[in-house]
């Protein structure tokens, strides 16, 4: 089969199938191997983005995804109603960096780092699909592990949890001691 027809392949799977589809599973549609299926897939994002087309592919830890370009959203909007974005508070955004950072994660060990309850912000998170349940700990209770999911990888543009910024050292010693502060404080009350 040429490199036409193999293209035109992964381009059907993809677009049909709508979310991510493991690389595993794209190389057995064109019955090649991964990493001939990878070379023809980076291909293909190379070739769309040189010829300035309103799609793109995105790859998503060993997954791969058809979606539109982000400047192209504004005429989408036009003919679509506008899709409504989940609004992150503070709040979530501070849940949600504990879960990326720490999974998988119980609840409590999340309510530990904020050191106030996190039932409403682990809620609202897996409402947005940016966490889901990842399994359970082997402790008493068993209670639940959280853990991020690809729209989280989709939303904040990344393609795996290694790309995620690490913490600088210093950073790290200035959180401890607002920690400490803030202790202090509450045992001085």
């Amino acid at each position: 089969m040429n490199i036409g027809k193999l293209e035109a392949i992964i381009e059907a799977v993809l677009f049909t199938m709508g979310d991510s589809v493991e690389l595993s599973r794209l190389a057995a549609s064109i019955e090649h191997d991964e990493e001939t299926t990878r070379k023809l897939i980076r291909n293909m994002m190379d070739k769309y983005e040189a010829e300035d087309r309103g799609i793109k592919i995105i790859e998503l830890e060993n997954s791969f995804q058809m979606c539109t370009k982000a400047e192209y959203y504004e005429a989408i909007v036009k003919v679509a109603s506008e899709p409504k974005k989940p609004v992150l508070t503070d709040v979530l955004l501070e849940t949600l960096s504990i879960v990326a950072y720490k999974q998988p994660v119980t609840r409590l060990e999340v309510e530990q780092i904020r050191g106030v309850k996190s039932d409403h912000a682990i809620n609202r998170l897996i409402e947005y699909n940016l966490i889901e349940e990842v399994g359970r700990l082997d402790a008493p209770g068993r209670p639940l592990l959280f853990g991020t999911t690809e729209e989280f990888l989709r939303c904040f543009g990344v393609q795996s949890l290694d790309d995620l910024p690490s913490l600088r050292p210093e950073q790290v010693e200035d959180f401890k001691a607002q920690a400490q502060e803030e202790v202090q404080l509450q045992l001085d009350i």
